[in-house]
């Protein structure tokens, strides 16, 4: 083959290969000739759909696009509502193309921008939802109609980026670190002052109990010393009773008895020591039996 066949056939393969495109499933491609957007007959852009296309070589570019309903995790914003507290909103929003040619005009094809772009104007949505509500009306059941009117919202304002959203979610609402540690500094507070007001109460009962407790035992006290005084009474005159009647009946016996009660209390302990005459009437009964 010559060289001149053969670079005409590398030339015709070049530009055969070179004029075929393939756009993927979940895909949409647009093309720029000259720098500007194909259109359709209708005037408006020419979108390719998936499967095996054709440009023009060296001329055409080729742009392809995501199709597919994405999902924009939104980073945690602060926002405020009516009653100017803070709350801290964690949202997500589920969008995709529908121009293909206004997402490439405003974004030039760029996801992250288009993002970022949206997440802003959601943002600005929900921001004006959550400024003409309270805490308890975001809190306690409002929160679908707060997103239903934040998805009417943005809807017009993403058409301009050529974006559908589909929905808008808020995963999660929070207090602000700093209100949050204000809340449980509080109510740590109010259950130390709780605790505190249970404990003077515990400690002031237990006092009362502490004092009837007392007063209970100083009364049984009494009465026992009292019962016992007067046992102790009855003890000794039923003692002189029987001592006047063993007197009665044999003087010299009771005179004894009553010496050896002396005895035994006077030389108790072995260290008792007693200074006495022995001639004292004391002894008299030791006397008169050592006679």
């Amino acid at each position: 083959m010559r060289p001149v066949s053969l670079i005409l056939l590398v030339a015709v393969l070049f530009a055969g290969f070179s004029s075929l495109f393939v756009v993927e499933e979940g895909e949409r491609a647009i093309v720029k000739r000259f720098g500007v957007i194909l259109k359709d007959s209708d005037g408006g852009t020419q979108v390719y759909e998936p499967g095996l296309r054709f440009k023009v070589p060296l001329i055409d570019q080729v742009f392809t696009l995501n199709a597919r309903i994405l999902t924009l995790d939104a980073a945690a914003d602060r926002f405020v509502t009516s009653e100017q507290k803070d709350l801290m909103v964690d949202s997500y929003v589920k969008w995709r193309i529908t121009d293909f040619g206004q997402f490439y005009l405003a974004t030039q094809g760029n996801q992250l921008l288009a993002e970022s772009l949206l997440q802003s104007k959601i943002n600005n949505g929900l921001r004006s939802e959550f400024g003409s509500r309270t805490i308890k009306e975001i809190v306690s059941g409002s929160r679908d109609e707060l997103q239903q009117e934040a998805l009417r919202a943005t809807r017009t304002d993403a058409a301009e980026l050529g974006i559908e959203v589909v929905d808008v979610r808020v995963k999660q609402i929070n207090l602000p670190r700093e209100v949050s540690e204000f809340i449980y500094d509080r109510m740590r507070a109010q259950r130390e002052a709780v605790a505190r007001a249970h404990r003077s109460e515990g400690q002031e009962k237990a006092e009362v109990i502490r004092a009837g407790a007392d007063a209970r035992a100083t009364v049984i006290l009494a009465e026992a010393e009292r019962k016992s005084r007067t046992l102790r009474g009855e003890g000794d005159g039923a003692a002189a009773k029987i001592y006047a009647d063993t007197y009665g009946q044999n003087p010299e016996f009771y005179a004894l008895l009553r010496s050896l009660d002396a005895y035994k209390a006077s030389f108790r302990s072995k260290d008792d020591v007693l200074v006495i005459s022995p001639d004292s009437e004391f002894f008299q009964f030791m006397n008169s039996k050592t006679r």
